[in-house]
């Protein structure tokens, strides 16, 4: 192996390692905060009411615990070297069960609250009705049986794998079936989830494109969204989006994977290979950590919501700042008045 070839090899190895030790603790850290803040808005009772905002709560709380188990467990052991989930089987088996139930959860609750966007924003008066808070406790409780289900095997197939001799790694079993099942189980879903949001979300463009092409008379009387309902539509598009593209660009390195898994691989090629699978793994953390950041930059109701919360808690709520304001103002005008009188006192003397 020559020099450039080995000098090649350090620099893929090291990148994964300080974008995980300092991009995925920036990603912590917001993914935290934004994700506390947000819950905090979207608890208050006029914000309750919508059976979208139960869909993105039931999301910050997925991506919360992803946040704090999954994301937290891959820096120590990919940015700061240290594997504490290889010490005990149950948090061997812990880390990854969560870690692969909470990434198949999220985006099945993307697809849910974009058929309930769907349904709202139908012109049918029966199909508006499906968009109900019954209904989402319903499909919810449906999504975390089927999701929890499915990644039971989990449980049982992962274990503290020998990988070389005297070298013990939590892993999945070393079965060429069940590498196969994960391999293309995760390719599937890659690919198939992205294609439904795709298509749920091009369907609910449309819906809403008609509701805006009515006049404004004619749409009171077949109002199905108000304002609110407009501002959470286009979060979820632009989650959506984020998602589609993230996972898209992973799963382009899962198919490469893919291809180079029959292979006897070079150390050049392996060096690529673990690139592009940790590359992938921090392109797959964006999407739980920028939900607080979408419903800033889209929503003006969030924002306000969001400017009240800060203003109380650093003990100032917006009617002082108002009043504050207002009695500036009118100190400002007494001022002006009082050197204008005086000033014409001086020019009748």
């Amino acid at each position: 192996m020559s020099s450039s070839d080995s000098y090649y090899i350090e620099i893929l190895n090291n990148i994964p390692i300080y974008l995980h030790k300092y991009f995925g603790i920036f990603l912590y850290i917001i993914g935290n905060i934004g994700n506390l803040l947000a819950i905090i808005v979207f608890f208050k009772r006029s914000w309750r009411k919508n059976v979208c905002v139960f869909y993105f709560l039931v999301c910050l709380f997925a991506n919360t615990i992803f946040i704090n188990s999954t994301l937290l467990g891959s820096i120590f052991t990919l940015g700061f070297n240290s594997t504490i989930q290889n010490s005990s089987v149950i948090l061997c088996k812990l880390f990854y069960y969560i870690s692969y139930l909470t990434s198949t959860y999220y985006p099945i609750i993307l697809i849910l609250a974009s058929i309930d966007r769907l349904l709202i924003s139908s012109q049918n008066i029966d199909t508006r009705l499906y968009s109900s808070k019954r209904m989402a406790y319903f499909s919810t409780s449906i999504a975390t049986f089927i999701c929890s289900t499915f990644a039971s095997h989990i449980l049982v197939k992962v274990n503290i794998q020998e990988m070389y001799p005297g070298v013990f790694i939590c892993y999945y079993d070393l079965s060429q079936y069940y590498e196969s099942f994960v391999l293309y189980s995760t390719l599937i879903m890659t690919v198939s989830i992205p294609l439904v949001l795709i298509i749920l979300s091009t369907i609910a463009f449309k819906n809403v494109r008609r509701i805006r092409a009515i006049p404004r008379q004619e749409r009171r009387q077949i109002r199905t969204m108000n304002k609110k309902d407009f501002q959470l539509l286009r979060c979820l598009y632009i989650q959506n989006i984020i998602y589609v593209v993230c996972s898209l660009l992973v799963g382009a390195s899962v198919c490469y994977s893919t291809t180079l898994h029959m292979e006897a691989l070079t150390l050049r090629e392996q060096a690529i290979n673990n690139f592009l699978n940790n590359f992938g793994a921090i392109l797959h953390y964006i999407p739980y950590c920028t939900s607080f950041f979408i419903f800033v930059c889209v929503s003006k109701a969030f924002r306000l919501e969001v400017k009240r919360l800060i203003f109380k808690m650093v003990r100032k709520d917006l009617t002082t700042v108002r009043e504050d304001e207002n009695n500036q103002q009118e100190a400002v005008k007494d001022n002006i008045e009082q050197n204008h009188a005086i000033s014409t006192i001086n020019i009748n003397a």
